[in-house]
């Protein structure tokens, strides 16, 4: 039931075992099972959830099985010796009782790992993790927001919380010191949120009980982003589109990668980035979001989007040659870059054209900010606006579920509301 490498037994055979073992007594559909230690003495088995930072909280049972190779490959390697480190720590909690005893472990092991309990501690060692999993933009964000949080507790004079510390009251103080910063209701959102996913892990994993847990009914309420407007109209979106750009100029590119976002279902410029010409045939582009693909990782559903003539042309201007299967079309991304090169680049290309769709909407008279995540709601506005449907934006989109799309719509509807309530009044 349970999966563990039998590694050599202590000398003493009258002495606990301890191994570092995957848990397969309950089944999931993802086959993803938590680790724990078990100690095993005098015919006893007992098993702690444990926190290896750095290391996934769970595995995969074939993952479990490379970290315990004799030479395991990057990051396989990494995760072995903190593995090895957990079970040396035990062993030497165990080595230096006198008698042992399981409550006797419990409070000397568990005690020595109060540091574990840090949430400053926590959110770095989950943005790590995220670096391992190649998720830099997401390590990013809770690197900023230790950064808030530890900004914070300089200026309030307040140590390292631990999860316990982590009240409703302490919350709301944080959001009004942040508020007060300037820092916009989104980001604090996004700041919020992170903790509740480390307070979430921590629950799960018996570091913090229920009970003091502040997220939820009655308690604390994390900011709700304000969902601003981003889409064009249908005439300027013409606007862009019949732009007379110099040919092979920054704003001739900015205009073309701008429309190819806008006329490929939204997509966004890291899936840009990675298209290769295996995903383009004579009448579809078939892609799967980047963000998807990391989420589900099994059951992923491609967005197909038609080839149109306008794609084409862009593919044509733009493309690298020779056209082969596993080539880039464009040239954003080089090979085998590391994802924090990849994000790098993609940030760049992105900047870039910003810049000049930004120049190209000021002399066509849009007042807009326009941005290239103007395209993406400029697709699903003018969708719906076209009559399509709630599931078809939801599927053209990629979202995994309705609730998503009808999120993404909403400060798009409000305009159409405006517009019908005053036909409430054309009495005046």
């Amino acid at each position: 039931m349970l999966n563990f490498a039998l590694l050599p037994m202590e000398r003493n055979p009258s002495a606990p075992t301890v191994y570092v073992v995957l848990d397969k007594r309950y089944t999931n559909l993802k086959e993803l099972y938590k680790l724990k230690l078990m100690i095993t003495y005098k015919r006893v088995q007992k098993f702690y959830t444990i926190i290896i930072p750095g290391v996934p909280a769970k595995m995969s049972e074939n993952d479990f099985e490379k970290c315990r190779s004799e030479k395991p490959r990057h990051p396989f390697s990494e995760y072995k010796d903190l593995i090895n480190q957990v079970e040396s720590d035990a062993r030497n909690v165990i080595k230096d009782m006198p008698a042992f005893s399981f409550k006797e472990f419990e409070k000397l092991y568990f005690d020595s790992l109060i540091d574990e309990k840090n949430l400053i501690i926590a959110l770095e060692s989950y943005e790590n993790d995220l670096k391992l999993q190649g998720r830099v933009g997401t390590a990013s964000s809770y690197k900023c927001a230790r950064v808030a949080l530890k900004k914070f507790l300089d200026e309030t004079k307040k140590p390292d919380p631990f999860f316990d510390d982590i009240t409703v009251s302490f919350l709301s103080s944080w959001e009004e010191w942040m508020i007060s910063k300037g820092t916009a209701s989104a980001t604090v959102g996004i700041y919020c949120r992170n903790i509740r996913t480390i307070l979430n892990k921590a629950k799960e994993t018996g570091l913090l009980k229920p009970e003091k847990y502040p997220f939820g009914k009655g308690k604390y309420v994390i900011p709700a982003s304000q969902n601003i407007k981003k889409a064009l109209s249908l005439q300027e979106i013409g606007k862009i589109y019949n732009y007379r750009a110099e040919d092979g100029s920054q704003e001739h590119r900015a205009r073309d990668l701008w429309l190819f976002s806008y006329l490929c279902n939204g997509i966004n410029f890291k899936d840009i980035a990675r298209l290769r010409y295996k995903n383009i045939d004579s009448d579809t582009i078939t892609f799967i979001r980047a963000k998807t693909e990391r989420k589900l990782k099994s059951n992923l559903k491609p967005i197909v989007v038609p080839y149109t003539a306008e794609l084409k042309a862009i593919v044509n201007r733009w493309g690298n040659r020779p056209r082969k299967e596993e080539s880039l079309v464009f040239p954003i991304l080089h090979e085998n870059v590391t994802p924090e090169q990849e994000r790098a680049l993609v940030q760049l290309a992105t900047n870039i054209t910003n810049k000049y769709i930004k120049r190209i909407a000021k002399d066509c008279n849009i007042s807009k900010p326009i941005s290239t995540i103007y395209a993406r709601h400029s697709f699903a506005t003018v969708m719906k606006r076209s009559g399509a449907s709630l599931e078809f934006i939801s599927d053209s989109l990629g979202h995994s579920n309705i609730a998503t799309t009808e999120n993404y719509l909403a400060s798009f509807e409000m305009e159409t509301k405006r517009k019908f309530a005053k036909n409430l009044v054309k009495f005046k």
